[in-house]
């Protein structure tokens, strides 16, 4: 019984789960005539796919994509580079200043983005990077290695020092140590980083509509956004952006997924 219920409960929190996903497929099939028809159809009654086809060929909606793909990745690649750097000399170094350090890294998380807003984007401004990818990128740069250092170092602290120490023995350096032994050991939690950095920038719109006003320079949070107008929303087209966008992160999680469950579980070292 107590195993039937656990069943009925997880496939009931399943079912409410994925619906609203389910819903916006649905939605993206309808013809307009459909979307708001009552009473409301669970399934459209004519199945088309002129929202798709309107997205790709009016919006540029394939312009947003590849925009998006590669702000996300670049910035999620730097981030992670720098946070396996970082959390690396906050995990196995003592200095002077290392406290202060981690006690910065924590503060930033703490405000409230829009506050530094004005003066950002001032500097933006006087840099000529408004409208450009690159200053997009330095931006989500900036505001997601502090998270990304004090990740890495949580993980680097769960390896034991004497897997580099047993290296150095050998006569590898301590940079030799790190790459060949430490790394390795570290891939699911380079990965968890990794992912948390792409979905962050992936579905980040407030820093992108206010930094990019371009049309060759969108992303898809900001070109969702335009569906949005003063006298209607346009759903057909919003509902397929939505699950456009959504098909690159699928396929980012099915192809690392091994790498993710060890690094969200990560919590001892197999030896």
């Amino acid at each position: 019984m107590r195993r039937l219920a656990k069943t009925v409960v997880l496939t009931v929190w399943l079912l409410i789960t994925l619906f609203p996903l389910y819903w916006i497929v649905v939605t993206s099939l309808k013809p307009k005539a459909e979307i708001f028809s009552v009473p409301l159809r669970y399934w459209p009654a004519n199945v088309t796919f002129e929202h798709y086809e309107e997205l790709f060929s009016f919006a540029d909606f394939d312009v947003y994509l590849l925009n998006s793909l590669m702000v996300s990745l670049v910035s999620a690649a730097i981030v992670t580079v720098i946070g396996v750097l970082g959390g690396y000399v906050l995990a196995r170094f003592s200095f002077a200043g290392r406290g202060a350090v981690m006690m910065a890294f924590l503060v930033t998380q703490m405000i409230p983005l829009f506050i530094a807003l004005g003066p950002l984007y001032l500097m933006m401004s006087d840099l000529d990077l408004l409208n450009r990818l690159a200053g997009l990128m330095l931006v989500y740069v900036a505001m997601l290695v502090p998270f990304a250092t004090i990740i890495m170092r949580g993980f680097y602290e769960r390896i034991p020092v004497a897997l580099e120490e047993a290296a150095q023995v050998d006569g590898a350096s301590r940079l030799v140590a790190m790459v060949r032994v430490v790394i390795p050991v570290m891939l699911p939690g380079i990965a968890a980083t990794f992912i948390f950095g792409f979905v962050q920038v992936w579905n980040e719109l407030f820093l992108a509509i206010t930094f990019i006003d371009s049309e060759d320079a969108k992303t898809i949070p900001v070109a969702m956004n335009s569906f949005i107008t003063q006298y209607d929303i346009d759903w057909g087209q919003m509902a397929a952006a939505t699950v456009v966008s959504v098909v690159p992160t699928l396929v980012l999680f099915a192809a690392i997924r091994r790498y993710i469950v060890e690094g969200l579980t990560a919590g001892a070292v197999k030896g």
